[in-house]
């Protein structure tokens, strides 16, 4: 890792929580699933199980799900670097980009329940609409997403791990995903909702904890001192691009670049992401709005507050000789490879401070990579294995080959993880370009749920027009600005930018014209052709608790899902609105640092708000029914009794998961 750095902790605090929580996340996850097979009568060998959850998750763990999806390292990890090189303007542009995807995405999820009741994985709707040529082009651009943010996590995950233990970052970069593999690969969907919550509670008491303890360290002791060393910075190392230099202003066109960047290349990241769809999927019919609603409104304060604190903090503390590096400040390497975390940590804390984070990466790459998993292993058992290989597969079928995907995408993305750290790209450069990828087929994908006029051929030719064209773009402003086309240079902000803007807009006007002239008309009916999939004989008295056992569109169900959509759109607009539009771009342009006193105003909503997030992903679920399910499990494991089928699902119903 750091070369100017000894790690804090020993190597074998690395394997120990590396190797040994996966090891017992893995053994629980075994012995959950048998628990709850007794109990709730609920089989992780059932299709339906493994890859919806049974579509009957309750509000609370679903929001939970989507704070937890948000939580992942590189997130951590981005949201503290750059808020350090660029200042306090990136956190709420990061959260922006998750808050705002978040929301609409609950709109899309209704549409899609309301639309395709049956569907487990987007794919399936894009095959049923626009046939398998479209299907195809859909796997390639799903699974893309999917390697690239998976990857990213795992490359940013590894080097920290090393930083802090001293552990090999090839094998971080293997183990780090195998433990999850192993739970997964038991447990499925409901494995990573349960996991969800598990790895949301520890992570958000630690970056609650961390984030009061960086505050009250005595080298900053208060968020006024911490405004006062951070107008020290500003005047000794002054940022390019922002108001007089400060790291106390919105006026910051590095922010305000990587916002434009970030929340558009989160549009993709979530839209062309199989995990989030298969979350709406298994979400309750009453759930998924009011989930993702709110679990996308908290999610917003983690970057804002813990990546402001954090980031501002590593200001204030590098001339202090509590600092790892002190008295060097910390290389452009070290600050791309995300370790100012890890080095904020060992400064405020020490090794008790070191091993929390090294919790925290662990926790939070588990959790997403779990999620990342099953999405991969739904597209490889559904849309390639059951529509191409075996067109009339049984659930066993399935199943073996949802275990095989788990076990392919952790050994993958392993790999992929392994060549970029091999090629020197790290994991600013991948936060940076990951939009250029996910974003090409966001416009179709809206589409082929919202508008019925758009065609096969629109379908299939705006995204790899708009790839292309956003390939070349990426390639030509590099060289334009470098004057040579190198990781380095491709990872610039401007081409980037421009390379993401393309690739996300260009399908847009493409699709729409080819659609308007060939005049076509989808029947929305069509989708009813996704069936639910049978059990085999052998788990044929499984009881059926999911929503799907009425599946009819009754005049009562339509009322519900008109209203249901009125209100996600709605929210979306208000979120966009408030995150975006009313917030950080009027402050942008009141070219204006902060006062002390806006600034610990700031701060405290900002905490205000993490606290919030706290209760709702950790207490929320336990009244949304977790609890009374609690004990149903314990005495299930005595007594064998089994819950209603009109129980609401929450934590343990989904650790049938």
């Amino acid at each position: 890792m750091s070369s100017q750095v000894p790690p804090p902790l020993p190597q074998a605090a690395g394997y120990g929580v590396v190797v040994g929580l996966g090891v017992a996340f893995a053994l629980g996850m075994v012995w959950v699933t048998k628990v709850i097979k007794i109990t709730f009568n609920e089989d992780a060998h059932s299709t339906e199980t493994f890859m919806v959850a049974n579509r009957t998750i309750g509000t609370g763990l679903t929001a939970c799900a989507v704070i937890s999806s948000w939580l992942y390292s590189s997130a951590l990890l981005g949201a503290t670097l750059l808020t350090y090189s660029y200042g306090l303007a990136l956190g709420v542009w990061w959260g922006a980009s998750a808050s705002t995807m978040v929301t609409f995405m609950s709109y899309l999820a209704i549409q899609a329940k309301r639309r395709a009741p049956n569907a487990h994985t987007m794919l399936e709707i894009i095959r049923v609409r626009y046939g398998k040529s479209a299907h195809q082009l859909w796997i390639f651009l799903c699974l893309l997403n999917n390697t690239f943010v998976f990857t990213s996590m795992v490359v940013g995950s590894s080097t920290a791990v090393s930083a802090l233990t001293g552990m090999n970052v090839i094998a971080s970069s293997y183990l780090l995903p195998l433990g999850v593999a192993v739970y997964t690969y038991f447990g499925g969907l409901k494995a990573t909702f349960l996991t969800d919550y598990v790895h949301t509670f520890v992570i958000m008491i630690i970056i609650c904890w961390f984030t009061i303890r960086v505050i009250l360290v005595n080298e900053i002791g208060s968020i006024s001192a911490l405004y006062d060393a951070v107008v020290l910075a500003g005047k000794e190392k002054p940022v390019a691009g922002n108001y007089n230099g400060s790291y106390l202003t919105m006026r910051s066109n590095s922010c305000l670049f990587f916002g434009i960047l970030h929340v558009t290349a989160n549009i993709g990241a979530v839209i062309m992401d199989t995990g989030f769809w298969q979350k709406g999927f298994s979400a309750g019919m009453a759930a998924a709005v009011p989930g993702y609603a709110l679990g996308g409104v908290a999610s917003f304060s983690v970057p804002w507050s813990f990546g402001t604190v954090v980031g501002l903090a590593a200001l204030a503390l590098e001339k202090t000789a509590i600092w790892p590096t002190y008295p060097n400040a910390m290389t452009p390497d070290e600050v791309n490879a995300g370790l100012v975390l890890p080095y904020v940590a060992q400064a405020v804390a020490g090794k008790a401070g070191a091993g929390a984070i090294l919790l925290v990466i662990f926790m939070s790459t588990t959790s997403i990579a779990s999620a990342q998993m099953i999405a991969t292993s739904s597209i490889i058992s559904f849309d390639i294995y059951g529509t191409y290989v075996n067109r009339s597969p049984s659930n066993g079928q399935l199943i073996r080959w949802s275990h095989f995907g788990v076990v392919f995408s952790s050994l993958f993305i392993s790999t992929l993880a392994t060549a970029f750290h091999e090629g020197g790209v790290n994991m600013t450069w991948l936060l940076y370009m990951i939009g250029l990828f996910t974003c090409p087929g966001v416009f179709p994908t809206c589409l082929a749920l919202l508008w019925e006029r758009q065609t096969k051929a629109a379908a299939i030719a705006s995204p790899i027009i708009g790839m292309l064209s956003g390939m070349a773009v990426w390639f030509g402003t590099a060289y334009s600005y470098y004057g040579e086309i190198t990781i380095e240079s491709t990872g610039g902000t401007m081409p980037c930018l421009f390379a993401t803007l393309t690739s996300f807009l260009v399908p847009l006007p493409i699709t729409v014209a080819i659609s308007l002239l060939q005049q076509d008309e989808f029947d929305w009916s069509v989708f009813g052709q996704i069936e639910k999939v049978k059990p085999d004989r052998a788990n044929a008295d499984q009881k059926s608790n999911g929503e799907g056992d009425s599946d009819s569109m009754t005049p009562d169900r339509a009322r519900f899902f008109n209203r249901a959509s009125r209100w996600a759109a709605f929210w979306a607009i208000v979120t966009v609105c408030g995150h975006v539009l009313l917030w950080p771009l009027p402050m942008y342009g009141a070219r204006m640092s902060f006062s002390k006193s806006l600034f610990i105003a700031w701060i405290v909503i900002s905490l205000i708000w993490l606290w919030f997030t706290l209760v709702v992903a950790i207490f929320y679920p336990l009244v949304d029914g977790g609890i009374q399910q609690i004990w149903t499990v314990l005495k299930g494991t005595k007594a064998g009794s089994t819950i209603s089928d009109g129980a609401d699902s929450t934590i343990l119903k989904a650790i049938s998961l």
